[in-house]
């Protein structure tokens, strides 16, 4: 929040100003500090309150950027500091400039580079600290000379946790036996190696964990616990530790209670201990272990309800004496190995997972400790997720909801901690990829908590909750429910997208991404579509377009699915009619990336539906692009063969006007057609015919099919193409090509192609031979004959229903093919008169999608009378005959149905 927001705010009324300290000072403690400290500059009763001991006796530190000089600026804040929490190396540094010299708990995370200097700068700076904690992460660079420094500067230390030390040897653990009296909890957590004989030395010690720790000698080590005279709880979870020792520690340890042993490999496989549960007096927990109830066996006082024992604790008015730090450490200790195996998924442990496992993560989810509870979260986040191909265990992920934990995790989401927003809105973005899960978020209105945090200011929380967003939205859209939404993610695109953001941030883009990606998803909706527009949605993609480029692909999209609803030209013309969109789209298709061209040529494509977008895409360069792209894709087969068919189709789009259909050609689309029209997928095989049919309309672009050989294929594809539709326009490609005009323009001496004529005629035979056998295929002689000497309509519709192609009701012809048809009904050609009326009857056809246009085409009474004269024609043969007559009962039937 920028003191320049603070200030509008408090503009808008003074009441605000007004109110008692003590809520001031609440609604400031709901603050990060950079927030904090900037409302709190905004005037002189604030900055007093701003300063209150109260608001900085903790300081998180770990989702935002802390170095030297944010610490001196917070520095005469930070004398009463109790507890920091951080991230990375730097923050650590920066820690010495808080001078926060009675700070009681430290904790940090993922800090790779932490050095012993960096560490024992930190504890003789601030010798009063109790709680040490250096975890999650490998802290690989500190060894055990630091811990000793650390114990001989913080001697009234009582927990200390350290996660992935290389050695912890015996001189530290003496160390901190002998100067820190009142230690009573360590954890070295995912150690290489730790002298463990040394402990029977601590005699304080109560809680201990070596979980994931190697390399140690545990029949000494069990020799050396077993002596500890206070010992109660012991995590050895994800060790080696053998059933020799285990045994060991449960009989002889005097006042050990549990022994948390999840993930052992040896006692996972002695048969000894899957069914032991307690001996001694002590609780073992396994993972044959129910957790549940053993826990519930430590309260012999309380009656327990066994499946939430852990919420009834946390509930319980009177706590029995002495299991209040045990279950505070048992919390923690479950979180940590839960959230490891949700981390690394060791096979096996799906049955653990539905059977107790969600349930535990859960409970833990409304632990006391925020570290528990975001350990918890990230869990969930991750359990059911397979990151090598971001796929999600469905099972999981609905154990979930099924457990009752959707509305829970949405309510942490709503937290004003900034860890715990962050982790259950990761959660939810993942659990959001099963479909049911989806179902239970928008039923519990998930929705609008999702859409609250993608305003925040935190670009990490932001981002996740755009992630769900995508992920809740690419699910079935509830036409009212998304309509507060679109302009929410408008305005988080036009924060975000801003010339102080366009600097590499991997977060930001992400945000970007997944917000772009939304409205890409509900634009396939032209209600929302339009509502895009409306709100102004097109500049701020725009904008993204150019500057960001993992965000190009979810921009085009957009733009696409903006553009693909061509019945409402709303949507459609907006495009067209915003500044730079058009251009920023034809940048799009030279991308390198394979997913941004497709996108964008989709986008293309769609546009191309209105003449106007035609002529704005071509001024920009679009038919250049798209021809280059055609090559591409001709020269590498392997491009991918949705990429082949968009780029085709919409290069058929710009056939339809004789100036693109020129600049196609003598850009060198027809030898790229030729190629692709070859291809195996069906899909480019059939586009890339309809584009040489379209293109060879003008004699020019006829001439370059002559010229790279296309009429042998042509001919070939007239009889043994797979595709009806192919055989078809393969059929029309010919029939143009030999009807005259190609000759007439070349002897006008428009084209400079030598041996035209003599090559023409080389191939006339074949290519009236290809087009007959073709029209045959679908003609039966004898109800023709049957026809001919009978009026019966019955007869008739048959006929038609037998040369109907229904794969080609999707082609559309202008008034210029239409009228070339109808001329090519007098030619002189039987093949080609034969050859136009059986097109016209396809394009007439009623129930086909664009018959309607073509018989509207057809009503003008030059082109009518020409299907009547071929209908009547004595020297005509039969075929043209009854496929004319058919037109005109075609043509009649649509007279018909628009006069209704």
């Amino acid at each position: 929040m920028s003191q320049r927001v603070c200030k509008k705010v408090l503009r808008t009324g003074n009441e605000i100003v007004d109110l008692p300290d003590d809520i001031v000072i609440e609604f400031f403690s709901r603050l990060n500090y950079q927030d904090r400290a900037n409302l709190s500059a905004t005037c002189s009763s604030w900055r007093l309150l701003g300063r209150s001991q109260r608001l900085w006796q903790l300081l998180d530190l770990r989702m935002h950027k802390f170095n030297v000089n944010a610490a001196e600026v917070l520095a005469s804040r930070c004398v009463g500091l109790k507890k920091v929490q951080f991230y990375e190396e730097e923050s650590a540094t920066a820690l010495i400039d808080l001078r926060a010299r009675n700070l009681k708990e430290i904790t940090g995370g993922y800090c790779v580079d932490m050095s012993d200097e960096a560490l024992i700068l930190i504890a003789s700076n601030h010798k009063a600290v109790e709680i040490l904690q250096l975890g999650p992460g490998i802290f690989e660079r500190i060894t055990s000379d630091a811990i000793t420094e650390v114990a001989g500067c913080c001697s009234k230390l009582k927990k200390l946790r350290l996660s992935g030390i290389k050695y912890v040897d015996g001189v530290a653990i003496n160390a901190l036996a002998r100067n820190c009296p009142n230690l009573t909890e360590i954890g070295f957590i995912n150690c290489l190696n730790i002298d463990m004989k040394t402990f029977g030395d601590v005699l304080s010690l109560r809680f201990l964990s070596v979980a994931g720790s190697l390399n140690i000698n545990w029949i000494l080590a069990s020799e050396s616990l077993s002596t500890l005279p206070h010992l109660k709880c012991l995590d050895v979870s994800r060790t080696e530790i053998v059933p020799d020792a285990l045994s060991r520690l449960l009989s002889t340890s005097k006042n050990l209670l549990i022994l948390c042993a999840l993930s052992c490999p040896a006692i996972d496989t002695d048969p000894s201990f899957v069914d032991l549960k307690n001996i001694n007096g002590k609780l073992l927990i396994n993972l044959s272990t129910d957790i549940f109830k053993g826990v519930c066996s430590l309260f012999a006082k309380t009656a327990m309800e066994e499946r939430d024992v852990f919420s009834s604790w946390r509930n319980s008015i009177i706590k029995e004496q002495g299991l209040t730090e045990i279950m505070i450490w048992l919390e923690w200790i479950l979180s940590d190995s839960l959230l490891l195996f949700a981390v690394v998924h060791p096979t096996g442990l799906n049955n653990y997972w539905l059977s107790q496992g969600v349930k535990l993560l859960l409970s833990l989810t409304k632990s006391s400790q925020e570290d528990v509870q975001e350990r918890a979260l990230e869990a969930l986040s991750t359990f059911a997720v397979n990151y090598v191909d971001g796929s999600i265990d469905f099972a999981l992920a609905e154990a979930v909801a099924q457990e009752g934990g959707i509305l829970p995790l949405l309510n942490l989401a709503k937290s004003f901690k900034e860890g715990l927003q962050f982790r259950a809105a990761v959660a939810i973005e993942n659990l959001l990829l099963s479909p049911k899960v989806r179902k239970v978020v928008e039923e519990v209105g998930g929705l609008n908590i999702l859409v609250d945090l993608a305003r925040s200011t935190n670009r990490w929380i932001a981002q996740r909750a755009a992630g769900g967003l995508l992920n809740l939205s690419s699910g079935e859209i509830d036409k009212d429910a998304y309509a507060g939404v679109v302009q929410v993610l408008v305005d988080v695109i036009s924060k975000w997208c801003t010339d102080a953001n366009v600097v590499a941030d991997e977060i930001v883009d992400e945000l970007l991404k997944c917000a772009a990606g939304v409205l890409a998803n509900l634009a396939v909706n032209n209600k929302y579509g339009m509502l895009i527009v409306e709100v102004g949605g097109l500049t701020p993609l725009v904008r993204l377009a150019r500057r960001s480029r993992c965000v190009q692909k979810q921009v085009a999209r957009t733009l696409a699915n903006l553009a693909a609803h061509r019945d409402i030209n709303f949507c459609n013309t907006a495009v067209e009619k915003e500044i730079g969109a058009v251009e920023a789209l034809v940048q799009l298709l030279h991308s390198p990336c394979n997913g941004v061209r497709k996108e964008a040529v989709v986008a293309v494509s769609n546009l191309c539906f209105y003449a106007r977008n035609r002529e704005a895409i071509a001024a920009a360069g679009g038919v250049d692009a798209l021809v280059s792209l055609a090559h591409i894709c001709a020269c590498a087969p392997h491009e991918a063969h949705d990429l082949q068919e968009r780029v085709v189709r919409a290069l058929r789009e710009f056939s339809v006007s004789e100036a693109h259909s020129i600049l196609i050609g003598a850009q060198g689309g027809i030898a790229s057609f030729l190629i692709l029209a070859r291809s195996v997928a069906k899909d480019v095989h059939e586009s890339a015919a309809e584009a040489l049919w379209a293109l060879s309309f003008h004699p020019m672009n006829a001439i370059q099919i002559v010229h790279y050989g296309g009429l042998q294929f042509l001919a070939n594809c007239c009889t043994s193409s797979m595709s009806k539709v192919v055989q078809f326009v393969s059929a029309l490609t010919l029939a143009y090509t030999f009807d005259g005009r190609m000759e007439e323009f070349c002897l006008s001496g428009a084209s400079s192609e030598d041996n035209l004529k003599s090559r023409i005629d080389a191939f006339r035979f074949l290519a009236m031979k290809s087009i007959d056998d073709f029209i045959c295929a679908y003609s039966d002689p004898q109800l023709l004959s049957a026809v001919a000497t009978s009026s019966s309509p019955a007869l008739l519709t048959q006929v038609a229903e037998s040369a109907h192609i229904l794969e080609a009701g999707h082609l559309r012809c202008s008034g210029a093919e239409i009228e070339r048809l109808t001329v090519m009904l007098r030619n002189s050609s039987n093949q080609l008169k034969i050859c136009a009326a059986f097109a016209l009857l396809q394009f007439t056809f009623p129930g086909n999608q664009h018959a309607p246009h073509h018989a509207s085409l057809l009503q003008n009474t030059r082109a009518r009378a020409a299907v009547r004269a071929a209908a009547m024609a004595a020297t005509a043969s039969i075929q043209s005959k009854i496929f004319a007559k058919i037109v005109l009962r075609n043509l009649e039937h649509h007279q018909e149905k628009t006069l209704c």
